[in-house]
């Protein structure tokens, strides 16, 4: 029989994700209704008089950032300024994974910390706009520096200037609401709590970053026994099955887990089904990118997004690649993650070759829903006279 992989995701940036009893629901969230994804789930049912299990579909854990983002700007060298031509500040990290998918209208928490900082603050005001990410497990740690990452965009590369502390462990209670899927890093030891959950029915999908070690430890693929569905990029899963292709090197992850999903930048992805011994190989869409930050996270999101829905792989890996290519249309990576209604607009103006009618009949029906529920836009991007211009020729997509 064949697993079904539901949903979700964590973020291959995730560090000291370990058990702890610290993390309680916040005292003060920014202002708003409760979360749709949350209110469902206290309905009573029709058979009882006792309140349904609360169920989310995904949850990501991990360091959430502010990311600021300068467009159509060079490193500049020592002693020297350099303008942007744009400009935009956007939450970051783990967020981008759980906009994107709450975007699509998957039920989705998020597991995390900021600091009671300005730039804490501005983020959480952002991520409360979205109305399918429940905030209830977003903690506001007094003296904690919200982690700040600064992204210089140039037309054919980007540089990146972080800062982040050490953050308290993370650890979903025991008492907290079932969940579809979750999403970790394999580089290291899988935390208790997402053992817990997988052992209580949660799938696991696993990431994992790039090794600038170069030892590529034989560790990462015995943990992938722990785990349901592994999406490295095929950089990463080439060097660590010592393989020559990513489609040879997704055959070789099938030995591990039972859905390996192998992605290909600008050349869409590959997977391989283990229970069927199946090669799926998706394209991307080309578009013209402005900023590529974030993109493999959206894929991952929708992908698992996806999963309730019940269509075949292909399609769902259709939808990730789209949404993909559709979020490097703009800056910053939680902001420029698609919804329904403009998936639905591209795919009217675009037309792209295959059949999109399954996307399409879902997109129409969604978008309808998002738009009653959007409470604010995106984050605002601001501008110089200069415009930054797109990169035509992007080296990476996913």
């Amino acid at each position: 029989m064949v697993k079904l992989y539901k949903l979700d995701a964590v973020s291959t940036y995730d560090r000291h994700i370990r058990s702890a009893d610290w993390i309680k629901p916040a005292q003060t969230r920014s202002p708003m209704i409760a979360p749709i994804s949350y209110l469902w789930s206290l309905v009573l049912s029709e058979d009882s008089a006792t309140a349904a299990t609360p169920h989310l579909d995904l949850l990501f854990a991990g360091s959430v950032f502010c990311d600021l983002v300068f467009a159509g700007v060079p490193l500049p060298e020592p002693g020297a300024e350099v303008f942007a031509d744009a400009f935009m500040l956007t939450p970051g990290g783990t967020a981008n994974r759980a906009v994107a998918a709450s975007r699509l209208g998957a039920s989705t928490a998020l597991l995390s910390q900021l600091g009671d900082d300005a730039l804490g603050s501005r983020v959480d005001d952002i991520l409360s706009a979205e109305p399918e990410l429940d905030l209830t497990w977003l903690r506001r740690v007094p003296g904690f520096q919200s982690p700040v990452s600064v992204s210089l965009t140039g037309q054919h590369e980007r540089s990146f200037i972080t800062y982040e502390e050490d953050a308290l462990p993370l650890d979903w209670p025991e008492d907290g609401p079932t969940v579809g899927a979750t999403h970790v890093g394999v580089q290291a030891e899988l935390p208790a709590w997402v053992r817990r959950i997988r052992a209580e029915g949660t799938v696991v999908f696993g990431g994992v970053g790039w090794d600038s070690s170069g030892e590529w430890s034989p560790s990462v693929l015995r943990r992938l026994r722990e785990i349901d569905v592994f999406v490295p990029n095929d950089l990463e899963a080439m060097r660590y099955t010592q393989t020559d292709s990513a489609e040879d090197a997704a055959r070789a992850l099938g030995e591990y887990v039972d859905l390996a999903v192998v992605t290909r930048g600008a050349r869409g992805v590959v997977a391989f089904e283990r229970a069927t011994g199946t090669l799926t190989e998706v394209d991307t869409i080309v578009v013209d990118t402005i900023d590529p930050t974030g993109a493999g996270d959206v894929f991952v999101a929708s992908l698992m997004a996806t999963e309730r829905f019940g269509w075949p792989l292909d399609v769902r890996l259709r939808l990730a690649c789209l949404c993909a290519s559709l979020s490097v249309r703009t800056l910053g990576g939680a902001a420029s993650a698609p919804r329904p209604a403009e998936i639905l607009r591209f795919l009217d103006a675009e037309a792209p070759v295959g059949d999109w009618s399954m996307i399409r009949r879902w997109a129409e029906a969604a978008a309808d829903v998002s738009a009653a529920s959007v409470q604010s836009p995106s984050p605002e991007l601001h501008h110089s006279t200069h415009h930054a211009g797109p990169i035509h020729t992007p080296e990476e997509n996913l």
